[in-house]
């Protein structure tokens, strides 16, 4: 059974719209961020603070051990995620406690 020519991977045109094109163009584009932060958040950062150590790397001396500045991120509150995800369900109807399931292990027929 042979294939039809348009199933053997053949390159899609330039302004081709199927989905795979379509998909590839969307994932093409830089994410949007949610918020866009203010002057009071930052993100974290981390600087050499001294050299404690150098050594001779490939002819050229470059730092082998140093000590760090650490600076932590900070996000302000109005930008701060909730603890929680958002609920995207609630319950339509409360029937009460459920019934357990109760295997029976003998026939028995129906009276009345």
């Amino acid at each position: 059974m042979s294939k039809p020519t348009s199933y053997q991977r053949l390159p899609h045109a330039q302004d081709c719209d199927c989905s795979v094109c379509w998909s590839r163009r969307e994932m093409a584009k830089p994410a949007r961020s949610q918020s866009i932060p203010c002057a009071q958040c930052r993100p974290a950062s981390a600087v050499p603070k001294r050299t404690l150590q150098m050594g001779r790397v490939g002819g050229i001396w470059k730092p082998l051990l140093s000590e760090w500045k650490v600076e932590p991120t900070f996000i302000c509150e109005k930008h701060t995620r909730p603890d929680r995800p958002p609920k995207y369900w609630s319950v339509v109807l409360d029937t009460g406690r459920p019934t357990p399931y109760v295997p029976i292990h003998e026939p028995f027929e129906l009276v009345g």
